[in-house]
């Protein structure tokens, strides 16, 4: 709409008069069929008001905006001019807000999200966002809060109502890796955040992976959480399909490369696209892959162990997810591991196999050490996690292999060690001292230890004492299937 400019002829295009058209138009075009037939409604001071009027107009939208009493008559005639109607209600424009949600509730009309999901470090970027949108938002937008299991400062602490210090803090996500939120930060949050959510590291690597698919852009795991916390809070709260809006803050893409190898490994385990078995049966490896295809299978690993047995570890990718599916993501992939699992267990060769696909010591050590089966007496299996920086694994071995006197009664059987971001075993839990390093990341080592019964005690402290985070994975069935000779 041009506007004559008077001395000097020429065309000044200025559509809404107001910059606010962007964000307005962009909203609105992204809007689906039945939310366009429903129109839009908005409340505004002025400039906001022109900028969706412009873009329902060009849009084909219809519109209402509801103004403030003492709003300049040339802004609301210039609104109604664009063709939308004007509701001119209450003194100011926390009056006119209100007017505009009751209207919005009445006619159904397009007007506000649900939620709004925000990453969780020290605080500072959910307690901003929180106390805009709730100052300028509905009053029935919620904001959310997303933190690692591994990380819950600000939900431990708003759960006390007391600022808390984590003795531990996972370290996948870096950006986010913080034992004691801020005090101002930890005040705003108290008083405005309507929930918070925490997922594993699993959920953050499946949100990188579907955001690098939506967008061919790569978020750092911190980036992620709030795309993961949304998906936790759907499958939570049973609200696939549900038509709810949900925004998630994207807030960073500092990805290291040497991750990605990682993200993608554990992405698929959280997405239900991918599922691993162990199985026992006579040694024809081609028969497990008969029943698996025509799945696309990534892994499978097999040795001779010198009886008629053989001890097999496959990974392969799952069929059966489906837009049109009435089954979540988990549901789908449980009902096609048990149809593959009842198909092997029916061999008449007489098979047996067993779901692994979430067996911690499997995916991050077992995958990698099968080959042969040893009987060794009084052994013990124990997972370590340690931070990866210069000498980290020396000090380790040293204290591991005998040189402090308390662990000179141990023989060390096995030991396999992998530099990788750290995941939190459910059954891990970490003992006093403090594990922050430059690079980020903790390393796994899985180790075998001869401990002779009359030591156990022994070496239950010896354990606490060496200070590292470690898991027992003696009784793990991977263990006893894979490594241990019967």
């Amino acid at each position: 709409m041009p506007f004559k400019e008077n001395r000097k002829a020429n065309l000044l295009y200025l559509p809404s008069c107001s910059v606010q058209i962007r964000g307005a138009y962009n909203l609105m075009a992204h809007l689906g069929p039945e939310e366009k037939i429903n129109g839009v409604i908005a409340s505004s001071a002025g400039n906001h008001a022109q900028g969706v009027a412009m873009s329902a107009k060009s849009l084909g939208i219809k519109a209402t905006i509801v103004m403030p009493l003492a709003t300049p008559a040339i802004k609301y005639r210039n609104v109604g001019r664009l063709g939308s109607t004007v509701v001119l209600h209450g003194n100011d424009f926390d009056e006119a807000k209100r007017e505009c949600n009751r209207l919005a509730t009445e006619n159904n009309r397009y007007a506000f999200l649900d939620a709004i999901f925000v990453c969780v470090g020290g605080g500072g970027l959910l307690a901003g966002i929180a106390a805009y949108v709730k100052k300028i938002g509905p009053p029935g937008l919620k904001v959310i809060g997303v933190e690692c299991i591994d990380q819950p400062a600000m939900t431990e602490s708003l759960a006390t109502s007391t600022r808390l210090t984590l003795n531990e803090v996972g370290l996948f996500s870096d950006g986010t890796a913080v034992r004691v939120v801020g005090e101002e930060t930890f005040r705003l949050c108290r008083a405005l955040v309507d929930e918070m959510i925490l997922v594993t590291n699993d959920e953050l690597c499946a949100a990188i992976k579907d955001v690098f698919e939506d967008t061919r852009s790569i978020p750092e795991p911190a980036g992620a959480l709030a795309v993961a916390g949304v998906k936790r809070y759907v499958l939570q709260n049973k609200l696939i399909g549900s038509g709810k809006r949900f925004v998630s803050i994207v807030s960073g893409a500092n990805m290291d490369f040497d991750r990605l190898r990682f993200v993608a490994e554990r992405a698929d385990s959280w997405r239900a696209e991918r599922g691993s078995t162990q199985c026992r049966g006579p040694r024809k490896t081609g028969e497990l892959h008969s029943y698996l295809h025509p799945r696309p299978v990534t892994e499978f690993s097999y040795r001779f162990s010198g009886t008629s047995q053989a001890f097999i570890f496959v990974s392969f990718r799952l069929t059966s997810l489906s837009s049109s599916s009435t089954l979540t993501p988990g549901e789908a992939r449980q009902q096609e591991i048990e149809g593959i699992l009842k198909a092997v267990s029916d061999d008449p060769l007489g098979m047996n196999a067993r779901d692994i696909s979430n067996n911690e010591m499997a995916k991050s050590h077992a995958r990698y050490l099968i080959g042969g089966r040893v009987a060794v007496e009084n052994e013990r299996l124990i997972s370590f996690a340690f931070p990866e920086r210069p000498g980290a694994l020396r000090k380790f071995l040293v204290v591991l292999s005998g040189a402090e006197s308390d662990s000179s009664k141990f023989n060390i059987t096995l030991f396999h060690y992998r530099y990788k971001p750290f995941d939190l075993h459910p059954n891990q839990y970490f003992v006093t001292g403090r594990f922050r390093n430059h690079g980020n990341d903790l390393s796994k080592v899985l180790a075998g230890i001869q401990v002779p019964p009359a030591e156990q005690g022994n070496f239950e402290s010896f354990l606490t004492k060496l200070g590292y985070p470690f898991t027992d994975e003696t009784e793990n069935e991977v263990y006893k299937e894979f490594l241990l000779a019967k």
